[in-house]
């Protein structure tokens, strides 16, 4: 992989990548992480064809639990506020810091609101700070159908665990794991986006 010349102030970092990815995730949740380094291996080997390891390391955090997010925006801002402090207190130890959460958000159609669940994940790195997104899913009307907006985290089934509501409302379909791989890849996509040269590009 080749950084393109308008960077040359990068070049230290480019170099430590030639050896292997390190991040540091802001979670101890295995699908978060598994996700996470799922989605860097796909950018890296198949978007750039390179045959780099990639490791993730999960930092703890003292932050009590959220519930679940009714916006995008909330969504982005508990995510960046922590990959924000973790970068803080470690500095240039690992490539990459990432936090990924999932939330919903409430979009208006036809004079109704519809729910839609999605998964965001937030890069930062000497190069920048990009977010990417995962794939929606509506939420089924019969589950908030009279419900408040406050109300709305609490009517969707699932737990952190057995891939999470992602995996409750796609039947197994689609999981936490993935939607956090796609939401990486996409803000990795971004991230580097006129910087680093991807081979799938090429194609088509």
């Amino acid at each position: 992989m080749t950084a393109r010349d308008h960077a040359p102030d990068l070049r230290d970092f480019w170099q430590r990548l030639q050896t292997g990815v390190a991040a540091a995730v802001v979670d101890s949740n295995p699908d978060k992480l598994l996700g996470v380094r799922d989605g860097m291996l796909r950018y890296f080997r198949e978007a750039l064809r390179g045959d780099v390891p990639v490791a993730v390391v999960p930092q703890a955090t003292d932050e009590p639990p959220v519930g679940l997010p009714i916006s995008d925006a909330e969504i982005l801002e508990i995510a960046r506020q922590r990959v924000a402090r973790i970068a803080e207190r470690l500095g240039d130890e690992y490539h990459f810091y990432t936090a990924s959460e999932g939330g919903v958000q409430a979009v208006d159609l036809d004079g109704r609101t519809r729910w839609f669940l999605r998964a965001w994940t937030v890069v930062r790195s000497p190069v920048g700070e990009a977010c990417g997104g995962s794939g929606a899913v509506e939420l089924p009307e019969r589950l908030v159908a009279g419900l408040a907006d406050e109300q709305i985290p609490f009517a969707v089934p699932g737990t952190r665990r057995g891939g999470g509501i992602m995996s409750s409302l796609t039947g197994g379909l689609e999981n936490r794991r993935r939607a956090t791989a796609l939401a990486t890849t996409n803000a990795l996509s971004t991230l580097f986006y006129g910087i680093l040269e991807t081979r799938a590009g090429h194609h088509g």
